[in-house]
């Protein structure tokens, strides 16, 4: 719902932790700022022209799912790739009263092709979210331990109660496996915010997700390079700096592994 609380950030530490864990991740960035495209090793603006996720979900000739996925540099690892372009799909789905089925089709034509797919919506709550929210059997959404980001949050969620009745009324049969928040950009030395996350697992018990992506100098350095923590040396930085935000990290990727096991009746 809001840019800053490392949305795209997460979604590629826990593509990354799943792929390295023999699991074949689907990622498909529905942000026209194309972040995780470029997180991915790719450059939307070199590759102008080429397919992204727009040219599988346009209401103009789309073109078959297969021919957008991309294979990353990680083994087990493909991306369906964003780029500016996607805005257009917003003026697209006013003449569509089923425009937020379009992703799910989508996904249809190849998900005998992988074992979970990972979308990364873009930082506001329009129709590209919403097409992801009609595409998803799961949702996360991460959040800081502070209080404005708190704030929106409840008003992102009354927002989703809406939005979630009305495109229900229209077909999209919403009925998730799991919904929970993630705390991110965590700060376990920070007393304030560690007594806002105590309030939030009393207030919140079965929808709080027990680990947390700390805030951590080896992630924004991984960042800046486009990069995760599985992708950094651990010799490169301070090791023990590195092992608490791998740490971290994995335990928010374990936690979810054992989501999707759950979903898949293996627990």
């Amino acid at each position: 719902f809001k840019g800053g609380c490392a949305k795209t950030t997460t979604t590629a530490h826990i593509a990354h932790y799943l792929a390295l864990n023999g699991f074949r991740v689907l990622l498909i960035d529905m942000d026209p700022q194309a972040s995780l495209t470029g997180m991915c090793g790719l450059d939307p603006h070199q590759e102008f022209g080429a397919t992204t996720i727009y040219d599988a979900i346009t209401l103009s000739d789309p073109v078959p799912m297969s021919k957008v996925i991309r294979q990353t540099f990680m083994p087990g690892l493909f991306l369906a790739p964003s780029q500016l372009i996607l805005s257009e799909f917003k003026m697209e789905a006013r003449a569509d009263k089923t425009f937020f089925l379009r992703l799910r089709e989508a996904i249809d034509q190849v998900q005998d092709q992988f074992d979970v797919v990972l979308i990364d919506s873009p930082p506001e709550l329009d129709i590209l979210t919403l097409a992801g929210m009609a595409a998803a059997t799961s949702i996360i959404v991460p959040m800081t331990p502070s209080m404005m980001d708190v704030t929106s949050t409840a008003q992102f969620m009354r927002l989703v109660s809406s939005y979630i009745r009305v495109l229900n009324e229209h077909g999209a049969n919403l009925d998730y496996d799991h919904f929970r928040f993630l705390i991110t950009r965590d700060e376990p030395t920070d007393g304030p915010s560690q007594q806002l996350v105590s309030f939030l697992r009393t207030l919140f018990p079965n929808i709080l997700m027990q680990g947390t992506c700390f805030k951590s100098t080896a992630v924004a350095d991984a960042t800046m390079l486009k990069q995760t923590i599985y992708e950094l040396d651990r010799t490169d930085i301070t090791r023990s700096t590195y092992d608490r935000a791998r740490g971290s990290m994995d335990a928010v990727g374990t936690e979810i592994r054992a989501m999707m096991e759950t979903s898949w009746g293996r627990q």
